[in-house]
């Protein structure tokens, strides 16, 4: 019996940027009709590996052989052209176009010069149905669908340049559960068609459900490729992190038995609502308690926070800071008034990608001084020096762009911004979403200090279990309605997905 031979086989691939050295020596390998994890920490060089695949960066040395044969691949369109797709976190499609055009823009269906526009329809219609059973309208445009069925159609965009290998990169992210179910009921078919997949995720249980191998990077270098079914949770997280610990298990636990002493009340919220965002709701918040928001997606925890911060204003209730009446009607007073607010959307409403990771530091202390009051470059520097040690940013370069930085440190630049306004609360929206177990348990670490400090911190997150691991008391939402308030001993995973499901 002939052995299966890979389809992608990647060998000694070194990539380096200035001061950086993203890829020394990696190997990788990807056969048909598998599901291959891609794993490692934020810079330990899968989106590099990636992005040297399909032609985003050119490779410093090293080969690539697709199908048998080697290739250099200098664009994206280059990759496609040799079957390589990438379905991205962030879809990259046209919003305004409609789901057949999307599918086949730059490849559609003519005639004389001219776009048959019916012909399209019904090709786009007949791949979603047979390939990927969605059936929807494909005359509507793109931005009237969710994003999971958007993350399908650019799917079905792959499939329709005959693609033989697609790289799913953090496709869940932005997902509910029947949302994940439904992707990989279409992955798993896609495997079974012969498509060869590569998946890159930061949820450990999705790994262990849907791949058939791992290969993991550390520091840019490749640590071993492992049968899925052969590697146990604990030895997957020590090669990623290359400790023999489990970080997250080893957190201080806030007490669990609610008998935190109470502090001064640092935000109240009475009646607080917005028509068509989220039902009126009551909410307390004490000096260095951090309150948990728990929920599924599209639950309301979100347009809560926004609320606080002044990014969308109250139309009912009351806010109180302090004891002091005063809702803040925009960002700006929000954070006169001490309110700081990570926004889940690091990518478009956090980071300034053109901007060092020193300017994207001091950028919200600057702006509470106003721009007539320059911070001296002198300042600048020692403030990035500081936050950079204290948060353990990597690389520890202050005037590197910080868009060349990996998802975990750009989430550490952005807490370092609000960290220097010192706010009385600090609102985060998602901190650890897209970050590797390493990060996840620094930023962890962090917040739990910063609350023994006396700062105030409202955690939302789509992970249950981080959600208890850190707040002292859980305020649950379903259906953008705050449905239950718990702490201490009732503060449990079945107490808390119970009253999600509303049962």
């Amino acid at each position: 019996m002939k052995e299966l031979q890979p389809i992608l086989q990647m060998t000694d691939i070194h990539k380096q940027f200035p001061g950086v050295k993203a890829l020394s020596g990696v190997d990788f390998r990807l056969f048909p009709g598998e599901v291959h994890a891609l794993m490692g920490e934020n810079g330990a060089g899968k989106s590099t590996l990636i992005k040297v695949l399909t032609g985003v960066y050119s490779v410093d040395r090293g080969t690539v052989v697709m199908d048998g044969r080697q290739i250099a691949v200098h664009n994206p369109q280059e990759a496609q052209q040799a079957g390589i797709s990438t379905v991205y976190q962030e879809v990259n499609l046209c919003p305004n176009l409609s789901v057949a055009e999307n599918i086949y823009i730059g490849n559609e269906p003519r005639r004389f010069g001219r776009i048959r526009w019916k012909t399209m329809n019904e090709q786009a219609e007949r791949l979603l149905r047979e390939r990927l059973h969605l059936q929807i309208d494909v005359t509507q445009p793109l931005q009237t669908y969710s994003v999971a069925v958007q993350q399908l159609i650019a799917i079905a965009r792959a499939l329709s340049i005959s693609a033989k290998v697609l790289i799913l990169d953090e496709p869940t992210s932005s997902l509910d559960q029947n949302e994940v179910r439904q992707l990989f009921a279409v992955t798993n078919k896609l495997k079974d068609e012969g498509l060869a997949i590569l998946f890159v995720t930061h949820f450990l249980d999705q790994v262990y459900e849907i791949s058939d191998r791992i290969t993991i990077l550390r520091n840019g270098e490749f640590v071993g490729e492992y049968a899925a079914s052969e590697l146990p949770r604990i030895e997957l997280v020590s090669k990623m992190i290359g400790k023999e610990l489990d970080m997250l298990e080893h957190l201080p636990k806030p007490a669990a038995d609610g008998t935190k002493p109470e502090g001064e009340v640092i935000l109240e919220a009475t009646g607080l609502g917005r028509q068509g965002s989220i039902e009126p709701f009551d909410l307390l918040i004490r000096k260095g308690e951090i309150m948990g928001l728990a929920g599924l997606l599209g639950s309301g925890r979100t347009e809560m926070a926004r609320l606080f911060f002044g990014a969308d204003r109250a139309d009912q209730g009351e806010l109180r800071m302090s004891g002091k009446n005063g809702m803040p009607h925009t960002p700006r007073q929000a954070i006169d008034r001490g309110i700081a607010f990570c926004s889940e959307n690091r990518k478009t409403e956090g980071i300034i990608d053109d901007l060092s990771v020193r300017e994207n530091i001091i950028l919200a202390l600057q702006a509470s001084k106003g721009w007539f009051r320059t911070i001296s470059r002198k300042r600048q520097d020692e403030i990035a020096d500081e936050y950079i040690k204290l948060l353990n940013i990597n690389p520890p370069d202050p005037e590197q762009l910080i868009r060349n930085l990996s998802g975990g440190n750009q989430q550490k630049a952005l807490l370092a911004r609000w960290l220097l306004t010192e706010p009385s609360l600090l609102i985060l929206d998602e901190p650890t979403r897209g970050i590797d177990i390493g990060a996840k348990a620094e930023i962890q670490k962090l917040v739990l200090s910063l609350a023994q400090k006396g700062m105030s911190v409202l955690f939302i997150s789509s992970e249950l279990e981080e959600v208890l691991r850190v707040s002292d008391r859980i305020a649950v939402l379903r259906d953008r309605r705050k449905v239950k308030e718990m702490q201490g001993e009732e503060m449990n995973q079945q107490q808390v997905m119970q009253a999600i499901a509303g049962g």
